[in-house]
């Protein structure tokens, strides 16, 4: 019969089941019988279907809990919404005399990392070193993990300098430590020195090229583990499609699609969503909603809603917008604080103020609390419509303060429709709220010059030019045979450019003359881009 219940529990997939099969164990007797009492505790702890609070009440009536014992309730904890918990069970653990083992402390220093809390992980790190721990990979790995998210990059390269024998998991973390923190020059520089590199490696490299914002970079990366690296998985998949959404980069998006479905990489819900996201933010619409509709209604999420209503909305089909998010409340789909947000941009762009109004009011309705990006949406919506008046009553009676995005949407509606006395208002508090920003003063600038206050403009001008802010260059960007291509005005460093600007010619003297391709030779000219 032992046996029998040691078959049931390894079989067993729910929380509902485990309480039964508990309850069974207490009947016969067995439930503090190892190996029974560690399976019923790991399951209860680390399951998917976990409940660390019914665990360590399955722990705290073991007559005498074992060193695996105190673990398993401590990760269980670091995985939880409470990773606090974890040091309270490891200081009740040295009371009772159990010494802690290498497992133990790794445990104990994600809690840290989870909490962003490094003076809780160096008390972690000094009583493993005092404990003889100096030397194990599988303690300061943690540590290194722990240090770096904790943004202490310093004592996390102290310790990896530190281990005489490193493993791909120690070069990871490093590399992981500094992607995390922005230092990309030295992320790199780790990437190169690594003995060997696995997918991980990779993956690392990549997303923290997207994370910086070098998403171009973030695509090279890629295609040198294409050639010369391990196969991708689903990991690395999000991060290229994320640099792909940025760039707009379609064809590359549409390669990685096809190298997903040829790879025979799960269609995850998480990649499901980016790949929506990326077909939405590169414009292709329609391929957007296939990607969606292939979705089964059991296996979809409030993300891949958001995904697919915001992709509507960024491109102003407010009406399918709208019918989505009906359709997401048929399914039972419960709303969540972006889907409002993509909601509110929608009705920005189709200037339904009374639906913006409705949609801001259901947050308060369903126990959200609105965040600056859906008072700068409402600003938007109200000041599009032309009710740039409301829309600044609205924003002087915010619970928050004002931001540069609220303000922003503000002066926008303000110079459309020629309300200048507020604009400059609004424009002057830009510039205070964000004074490195060139965008700030150009748009006052652009207020004067407008109303023909020449010298206030200039004023503008030369403000910023003290401050040492410069303008930086607005580009295009064009992709053509999967090769991305940008441009900034009367840019002349194309290989290309003398036949790039012969077209454009071209095509400006048909506009003008409105001649119509039909009835006109037109000579061809090739514009091939490497």
């Amino acid at each position: 019969m032992f046996q029998s219940f040691i078959t049931v529990l390894d079989k067993c997939k729910s929380f509902s089941e485990l309480k039964q099969i508990h309850a069974l164990l207490i009947t016969f007797g067995f439930c503090h019988d190892d190996p029974m009492s560690s399976k019923l505790l790991s399951f209860a702890a680390l399951s998917d279907t976990a409940n660390i609070d019914y665990a360590y009440r399955i722990f705290s009536r073991l007559p005498a809990p074992r060193v695996f014992n105190w673990n398993t309730i401590i990760r269980g904890y670091s995985n939880s919404k409470n990773p606090n918990k974890s040091f309270s069970v490891f200081i009740k653990m040295l009371r009772a005399g159990v010494f802690p083992d290498y497992l133990t402390y790794p445990f104990l220093a994600k809690a840290s990392a989870r909490l962003l809390k490094p003076e809780l992980g160096g008390a972690i790190h000094g009583h493993a070193l005092k404990n003889g721990f100096v030397l194990d990979k599988f303690i300061n790995n943690s540590l290194i993990h722990m240090y770096a998210s904790c943004r202490d990059i310093v004592y996390a390269r102290r310790v990896f300098d530190g281990m005489p024998v490193k493993n791909t998991v120690s070069w990871n973390a490093m590399l992981d430590g500094y992607a995390k923190c922005g230092d990309m020059v030295l992320a790199r520089q780790v990437f190169d020195l690594m003995p060997q590199r696995d997918v991980v490696s990779w993956s690392c490299l990549i997303d923290g090229c997207v994370k910086s914002g070098d998403y171009k970079e973030a695509l090279a990366v890629f295609e040198q583990m294409s050639m010369f690296g391990p196969r991708a998985n689903e990991v690395t998949m999000l991060s290229v499609l994320c640099a792909c959404a940025h760039l707009g980069a379609l064809e590359k998006g549409r390669l990685l699609h096809f190298h997903v479905m040829d790879d025979g990489l799960p269609m995850t819900l998480v990649l499901r969503t980016s790949l929506v996201d990326m077909y939405a933010k590169c414009g292709a619409i329609e391929e957007a909603l296939d990607v969606f509709r292939g979705a089964s209604n059991g296996k979809s999420d409030v993300l891949l809603w958001n995904a697919m209503i915001g992709g509507f909305a960024t491109h102003g089909f407010v009406k399918e917008s709208l019918e989505l998010f009906t359709e997401m409340q048929i399914v039972g789909i419960v709303p969540d604080e972006i889907t409002y947000l993509c909601l509110l941009s929608a009705c920005a762009h189709g200037g339904l103020v009374k639906e913006a109004w409705y949609f801001f009011e259901c947050l308060g309705k369903h126990g959200m609390t609105p965040k600056s990006e859906h008072y700068a949406c409402m600003v938007d919506a109200l000041a599009r419509a032309g009710k740039v008046a409301e829309a600044y009553q609205f924003l002087c009676e915010m619970p928050i303060e004002p931001t540069a995005s609220l303000l922003g949407a503000l002066l926008n509606g303000c110079l459309i429709y020629g309300k200048s006395d507020l604009a400059e208002i609004v424009g002057r508090k830009l510039i205070e709220l964000d004074p490195d920003h060139d965008g700030r003063y150009i748009g006052l600038s652009n207020v004067y010059a407008a109303i023909e206050r020449w010298n206030e403009a200039r004023t503008m001008r030369e403000a910023m030019e003290r401050r040492g802010v410069k303008k930086s260059a607005g580009f295009s960007s064009v992709e053509i045979s999967g090769a991305l291509h940008s441009f900034v005005a009367h840019d002349e460093t194309h290989p290309n450019s003398e036949q790039i600007y012969k077209m454009l010619k071209f095509i400006v003297s048909q506009m003008k003359h409105g001649v119509h391709k039909d009835n006109q030779e037109y000579t061809v000219y090739e514009t091939k881009c490497s």
